[in-house]
């Protein structure tokens, strides 16, 4: 259940774009909304003022945009280093979801360049939508699950059941990269039987495909072969308690699947946790 959601705003109306057409459906119009705005450290006085202003005239149009009673959003102004503050509101606010823009930045690049969002991924609990700069938000027509036997992936198919039940004319799309038998065709594929019955107690229109590959660049591959408007991957925090302020070494390196997918999706990206 999505009843607080914490939008990360950075005056490309991109993010607030994805969550007008998240709000067809009722679980999100009933959610509690908060605009976040970060402006960063500034080196004198008189720029700390400068950017507060700029900062205020972002998070108003962040407002504004939004097809949201206004005096329903929790706007938030804060000075800080992003990354951070990010995380720190995710916290204070409880937010079960998380939106926020991504560059797209892939590996060590990201973390030379010292990107908000692939800080957020490694550092968050909770569910992230995900919005490049470079895509087209579109309305929610068809959503892609990436599904396999794993408890993460059944998550994020719950998750996903529980927004397109609500979506008008919507389609989900069922993927399976690399069962274990390769020879297994969709209709008969355990993991992708188990969704689609799933799927069809609640009326909605299905497609089931199976691939084989390396499961990023398939999962990728699929969603743009199949114009998805929503890609849904299950993204499990594996770093034991003692670790969690720390990022993980395989996802910073860029060999995770979800931070592939993060990274070389055509469409917005949600990680499910």
């Amino acid at each position: 259940m999505i009843e607080r959601i914490l939008v990360a705003v950075a005056g490309r109306g991109l993010c607030e774009e994805m969550l007008n057409q998240l709000l067809e459906i009722p679980e999100i119009q009933r959610a509690e909304i908060t605009v976040l705005h970060v402006v960063p450290p500034q080196v004198s006085a008189d720029l700390v003022s400068e950017k507060l202003e700029e900062g205020g005239r972002v998070l108003a149009q962040a407002v504004q945009s939004l097809k949201v009673d206004p005096s329903k959003i929790n706007p938030r102004l804060k000075q800080g280093d992003p990354k951070t503050i990010v995380c720190d509101v995710a916290k204070e606010e409880n937010a079960d979801l998380i939106i926020m823009g991504s560059r797209g930045l892939g590996r060590l690049v990201s973390i030379l360049e010292n990107s908000v969002s692939q800080y957020v991924f490694q550092l968050a609990d909770r569910p992230m939508l995900l919005v490049k700069d470079e895509v087209y938000v579109k309305r929610l027509k068809r959503v892609m699950v990436a599904l396999d036997a794993s408890e993460s992936a059944q998550e994020s198919l719950d998750l996903t059941l529980s927004w397109v039940k609500d979506l008008k004319d919507a389609k989900l799309i069922l993927t399976h990269v690399n069962p274990p038998d390769k020879n297994v065709a969709p209709d008969n594929d355990p993991v992708l039987n188990a969704a689609r019955e799933k799927a069809k107690r609640l009326g909605l229109q299905t497609q089931s495909l199976i691939a084989s590959g390396k499961a990023g660049p398939e999962i990728c591959r699929l969603a743009e072969d199949n114009n998805v408007d929503l890609l849904v991957l299950g993204s499990p925090d594996r770093r034991p308690n003692i670790a969690k302020a720390l990022p993980d070494l395989d996802r910073l390196l860029g060999q995770s699947l979800s931070d592939y997918v993060r990274v070389y999706a055509n469409c917005p990206v949600l990680l499910a946790r």
